[in-house]
C-alpha cells in the first residue's frame, strides 16, 4: 500500500455512506421469502443479489466473498481469506469499502441470543489485525437483527466493545447520523495491531419487525 490513507478517508465516508443507503433501499426486497432464521450467508447472498438487480448498482462495483492479497517476505501474494461484500474503488481492488456481516438476537426455542461476542471475535476483529482493510481507514459492519430490536442489539454490541477493548483494539463509539429510521448506525474507533487508526462503521438491520416471536433476553 502506497501513499497516506488519511486522504482517502473523505472519499471513504461517502462511498459509504451512500452504498449504505442502497443496502437500506433493497433490504425489503432482499429477505423476502426467507425463512424466519436463515443462516447469515443465505441473507447475504440475497442482499448481494438484490443490489446487483438494481438499476442503481451502475453506482458500484461490488464483488461478493472478495479476497484480499497479503503479500510474503519473498513478494508472493496470498489470500487473506474472504470478506462477504467489498465496494470497489473504480476496479483498483487494494481500495475497498469492506462490509463484514453477522446475525444478532437469534432466536431459537423461543430464546435470544445476542451473538455480540461472535460479532466482534469472528468480523470485527478482523479489521483490527488487517486481515481486511489493511492500510485503509475504515470498515464496516452489518448486522442482521434477527428478531428486529435493534436497540437491544447495539447495547449489547458496544457492551461487548467494552467488555473486549483489548482484544479488539477499542478507543471509543460515537453516535452517527441515520441513513434511515428503519436502521441504527454508530461508529466505533479502534487502534489495529500495527499501532495506526481504524474507524469502524455499524449498520444494524432488522430482519424482522420487533416482537413478531417469543423472545427471552439473553
Amino acid at each position: 500500500m502506497l501513499g497516506d490513507p488519511v486522504s482517502w478517508l473523505p472519499r471513504y465516508r461517502s462511498v459509504e455512506t451512500r452504498m449504505t443507503e442502497f443496502v437500506v433501499s433493497v433490504w425489503p426486497r432482499c429477505i423476502d421469502g426467507l425463512p424466519t432464521q436463515p443462516p447469515e450467508d443465505e441473507i447475504t447472498v440475497q442482499l448481494v443479489d438484490a443490489l446487483w438487480r438494481s438499476p442503481a448498482r451502475s453506482m458500484f462495483t461490488i464483488e461478493y466473498q472478495f479476497v484480499p492479497f497479503g503479500c510474503r517476505a519473498d513478494g508472493k501474494a496470498y489470500s487473506k481469506g474472504k470478506i462477504d461484500m467489498v465496494v470497489l474503488d473504480a476496479e483498483d481492488r487494494y481500495h475497498y469499502v469492506a462490509y463484514e456481516c453477522k446475525r444478532l438476537n437469534v432466536v431459537h426455542d423461543g430464546r435470544r441470543r445476542s451473538l455480540a461476542r461472535q460479532y466482534l471475535m469472528d468480523g470485527l476483529r478482523r479489521f483490527i489485525t488487517g486481515q481486511y482493510a489493511e492500510g485503509l481507514p475504515g470498515g464496516c459492519m452489518l448486522g442482521y437483527v434477527m428478531d428486529g430490536d435493534l436497540p437491544f442489539a447495539r447495547m449489547k454490541v458496544i457492551e461487548a466493545l467494552r467488555r473486549r477493548s483489548r482484544q479488539v483494539g477499542f478507543v471509543k463509539v460515537s453516535r452517527e447520523a441515520g441513513v434511515s429510521p428503519s436502521v441504527q448506525r454508530f461508529v466505533s474507533e479502534h487502534i489495529r495491531c500495527g499501532g495506526d487508526e481504524i474507524e469502524i462503521r455499524h449498520t444494524m438491520l432488522p430482519f424482522r419487525p420487533a416482537g413478531s416471536s417469543d423472545e427471552a433476553d439473553t
